[in-house]
């Protein structure tokens, strides 16, 4: 493992900003892992970690194949993880918006510029990503469709699920985007939470991608092949929005099958306790995405469903 700095801000308050990247392998780029970009993303931090540690291991024992080289940066946001803020502590943007970057921009534009030119040109792009609202998902493969998407190597992660995502034009400036258009094959993993370490659905993720370079012979880690993931679109997915703001009493979890009419969550007063609104699901399928903080507003996504 050779490490280096990635992008370096001097600090006149505390130590220097540096984004460290770890490469492994000595030959082409193959493939690229980027974690945690912004600074609630504690699952995505704790999976890149782990896939650190366990390519080291590989490494010392000489099963990382010379002909390939793999980049991974854990981090590129810690100064808002210190502080428990989503995006960049000091003006509020999103580095995840900034792509392809620009090096004489503002900070969070630099951050990204730096960070694209350490990771253009390989082969495979896997960011870890997360969700703009609050809750869990079924850990999942997500690619864009641009035209330059592919799904049969989104197999290779042995995930229950690939999404394949229609861009919005807001989509054109995050990494994934960016990667596709510099023809890098690119895949947004989503590991189940975000600001919390779920550690079943962070192991089922590192070794999703072991297991997608096992399967492309960058590593020898031989592994069960996963499961046989189920690719769809947005039009098999129905939302439920909350009519009502309240105490959100949860009665389901991420990954649980449902049928027509059973109870998913009650929206509670709270002040008297009384249940204000029962939400029902209104299709059989399975709960793809779940609102986990205890209060919701009104008109607030609560589930996604991923109808049978």
């Amino acid at each position: 493992m050779k490490q280096t700095n990635i992008f370096t801000m001097k600090s006149p308050f505390r130590d220097d900003f540096a984004i460290p990247g770890y490469y492994f392998g000595n030959g082409e780029k193959t493939v690229a892992i980027v974690g945690s970009m912004r600074g609630d993303e504690i699952q995505q931090l704790f999976v890149a970690s782990q896939v650190v540690k366990n390519l080291t291991r590989l490494e010392e024992a000489g099963m990382i194949s010379k002909d390939h080289g793999i980049l991974v940066i854990p981090s590129a946001n810690h100064y808002s993880i210190n502080i428990h803020k989503r995006f960049w502590a000091m003006d509020n943007t999103d580095i995840n918006r900034m792509f392809p970057g620009y090096d004489q921009g503002e900070t969070t534009q630099r951050v990204a510029a730096a960070i694209f030119e350490a990771v253009r040109g390989y082969e495979y792009g896997i960011q870890l990503a997360s969700y703009y609202l609050s809750g869990n998902f079924v850990p999942h493969v997500r690619v864009m469709d641009t035209g330059y998407q592919d799904t049969d190597d989104a197999k290779a992660f042995g995930l229950p699920y690939v999404y394949v995502y229609e861009p919005k034009p807001f989509d054109t400036c995050v990494l994934n985007y960016n990667w596709q258009v510099f023809e890098t094959k690119a895949f947004s993993v989503y590991s189940g939470s975000t600001d919390t370490i779920e550690k079943e659905m962070a192991k089922m993720t590192w070794l999703s991608i072991l297991r997608f370079l096992d399967s492309k012979g960058i590593i020898k880690h031989p592994c069960h092949g996963g499961y046989q993931p189920y690719i769809f679109n947005k039009s098999s997915l129905h939302t439920i929005v909350s009519k009502q703001a309240g105490l959100f009493y949860v009665q389901c979890k991420v990954g649980q099958q449902v049928r027509q009419g059973d109870i998913l969550a009650k929206i509670l007063d709270p002040y008297t306790g009384e249940t204000k609104t029962l939400i029902e699901s209104p299709v059989n399928g399975t709960i793809f995405f779940a609102h986990v903080r205890p209060l919701i507003h009104q008109h607030s996504q609560m589930f996604q469903i991923l109808e049978f």
